[in-house]
């Protein structure tokens, strides 16, 4: 049986600042844009909560963040995971090893993610799905405490960050050894959500092109959209601001933003995981 393309459009890192609110906000209410994913330690959270209850129809999900960002727990709770700002590191591969050997780590990594859940729980949002910055949920252990934990609380759909590699390459990208090896390590993950009975995406695009998610790429992309659930994620804002500039000064959210609010991705059937389990559709892993 042939199989519909269909497409989750999402925006990570709401709450990270007041700029990415906006261009959610305004992707949302102007564009295509269809989830969100919210930090829920962010210097903005309270607003993208408010902004999220102000437009019921935007799906929005947990980014849980175990890197390179900031903890919900006090430092003197997770002494071993954060510093004295209570910032994670941003060393991945020192910290994935961490949290594999490191039973200590292990249980402190348990107690952060059950606070990060529970703090979207106290939003009285609905939880749409789960991911990770950085795609740290690609750790076997960062991915098994997310789907154990995340279950507790009404979890039923995550990303699998499954970029084709042949897809990718039919839009012009420049796929190296790097591009396969992470397809390939996808297929973990994939299993553990199959375990716990998640729905997932079949691919997901944003990847190789982070942060430079622009207008042009896209109409490359698009018509080599394979069949099933594809996600494609963004980094919106509708300004450079401090935050942004310090994080992530070569990405290009503004023109992000513009894909999301231009002509581009009209076309395209856009839904987000809840509406797709709303309508009882076959989900393929």
């Amino acid at each position: 049986m042939k199989r519909d393309r269909t497409v989750i459009v999402t925006a990570d890192d709401f709450g990270l600042s007041l700029a990415v609110n906006e261009a959610v906000e305004q992707a949302y209410q102007n564009g295509v844009l269809t989830s969100a994913s919210l930090m829920v330690a962010g210097d903005a959270a309270e607003d993208a909560v408010q902004r999220a209850r102000a437009n019921p129809g935007l799906a929005v999900g947990l980014h849980l963040v175990v890197i390179e960002g900031p903890s919900i727990l006090r430092p003197k709770t997770i002494p071993n995971l954060v510093d004295s700002r209570g910032q994670f590191p941003s060393n991945q591969l020192k910290l994935g090893l961490k949290y594999f050997f490191s039973p200590r780590i292990k249980r402190q990594l348990a107690a952060e993610i059950t606070a990060q859940f529970a703090a979207f729980a106290a939003t009285g949002l609905h939880l749409d799905h789960a991911n990770a910055h950085k795609h740290m949920h690609l750790h076997p252990t960062v991915a098994r405490m997310m789907l154990q934990i995340g279950r507790c609380f009404g979890l039923r759909a995550v990303r699998v960050p499954a970029e084709p590699p042949a897809v990718m390459r039919a839009a012009g990208a420049d796929m190296k050894f790097g591009n396969h090896a992470l397809y390939a390590w996808s297929h973990l993950l994939r299993a553990q959500a199959r375990r716990y009975g998640m729905v997932t995406n079949d691919a997901v695009f944003g990847l190789h092109w982070s942060g430079h998610m622009t207008s042009d790429r896209l109409a490359r992309l698009t018509p080599h959209l394979p069949p099933g659930i594809n996600e494609l994620y963004f980094h919106p804002a509708s300004r450079r601001d401090p935050t942004l500039q310090a994080l992530m000064p070569d990405y290009q959210h503004e023109a992000e933003l513009r894909t999301l609010t231009g002509s581009v991705l009209r076309d395209l059937r856009c839904i987000s995981f809840s509406k797709m389990l709303e309508d009882k559709k076959e989900v393929l892993f």
